[in-house]
């Protein structure tokens, strides 16, 4: 079988300049492949003494196997809690790479595996530490708050880590104390967190290859052709989709805010998220219909067409190439970045579990 040749992502840099990272699809599992290859990833992990957690936005044969083994799909923090407490010494992480770091951060006496660590996040890579810690000591006066999506030396540079369910609680936390917020690395979601808070905060420039491509005025169209629908959004997405979204929330906030408006009878719903998420929503809801939101239109690259082409790296072959041992599939943190990093992921925790003892530290990014 001919291998797949890697495509070229752009995304923007903080200076405002473009670079490009490869994505390498992986090798698509046929329907006829499948079973077998699930069988053999089951067989593997419960050989390896190892867990599955998988995140809402990769292949749904791997979240459904995630599940069907005793792992979890979920969101990248809850990823790491749920490994962290689960038994198995080896942990694999189906998603990108600063989700595999953020659980070797919060799991370092356990084993972490990812099927592919180049699979990288446009945050992650549009926030370089040298940049990134410079831009901290030019503005001392300021608490650095740090989104899940960058790397566990960025979070290390960190006083707070955030994920999107809890970051506008934490930011107006801050506020309340008369802090001034240095927030990095998602622009649309500061600018949102900004304006429900009120805060002082300066944003770094970077946004998701996924989220950025939402487009107010096809998004606009499209609710016209389904007057019915509810729009779900993820505050990545750009001010213009956000102002006409129904329910603003993380991946897990989206999912529970699509079943709050099915128990009052809405069964069609526009997404505006990575798609990836969209599996889910059918399982629990199979009687309503999701749309993807528009990519499309004037400006549009469409060069991820909401699926992200990292978490698309994550397949069945590379899973049990993994769980068989091929080298170059374990996550290594730095012991003294890891002791550091972990600090502002701990006080993030600490905050959810005494001012939102329902959340039990789970985040979203």
């Amino acid at each position: 079988m001919a291998t797949a040749q890697p495509i070229q992502i752009r995304f923007e840099r903080f200076t405002g300049e473009t670079g490009i990272a490869p994505a390498k699809p992986p090798r698509i599992a046929s329907p006829g492949e499948r079973p077998a290859l699930i069988e053999r990833a089951r067989q593997l992990l419960k050989a390896r003494d190892a867990v599955l957690v998988a995140h809402y936005y990769v292949h749904p044969d791997l979240q459904d196997l995630a599940q069907a083994t005793g792992g979890t799909v979920s969101d990248s923090l809850e990823m790491a809690r749920f490994a962290h407490e689960h038994k198995a010494s080896t942990i694999v992480v189906a998603g990108v790479r600063f989700m595999g770091e953020t659980s070797k951060i919060l799991n370092p006496e356990k084993r972490v595996l990812m099927p592919d660590l180049a699979a990288e996040c446009s945050l992650d890579l549009a926030t370089p530490i040298d940049e990134f810690s410079k831009f901290c000591d030019e503005h001392p006066d300021r608490v650095v708050v740090v989104y899940a999506n960058t790397s566990a030396a960025v979070k290390a540079r960190a006083d707070w880590m955030v994920t999107s369910s809890i970051a506008e609680k934490i930011v107006a936390y801050l506020h309340a104390q008369g802090k001034k917020i240095l927030w990095a690395p998602d622009k649309h979601l500061g600018d949102y967190v900004q304006r429900v808070t009120g805060a002082d905060m300066l944003v770094w420039n970077a946004s998701c290859v996924v989220h950025d491509e939402f487009k107010a005025q096809q998004l606009e169209e499209l609710k016209v052709l389904h007057p019915g629908a509810k729009v779900l959004v993820h505050p990545e997405s750009p001010r213009g989709v956000i102002q006409m979204a129904d329910a603003v929330g993380s991946t897990t906030g989206i999912i529970q805010a699509a079943e709050r408006f099915r128990a009052k009878g809405t069964k069609e719903f526009v997404v505006a998220t990575d798609g990836g998420i969209i599996h889910q929503m059918r399982k629990r809801m199979p009687d309503a219909t999701f749309i993807e939101a528009p990519t499309a239109g004037k400006g549009a690259t469409c060069q991820s067409c909401a699926h992200c082409p990292w978490m698309a790296m994550n397949g069945l072959h590379n899973l049990i190439e993994t769980l068989e041992g091929a080298p170059g599939h374990e996550i290594f943190v730095d012991a003294e970045v890891a002791r550091r990093a972990k600090l502002p992921i701990e006080r993030m925790l600490d905050f959810a579990k005494k001012h939102l003892p329902a959340m039990q530290g789970s985040g979203d990014a």
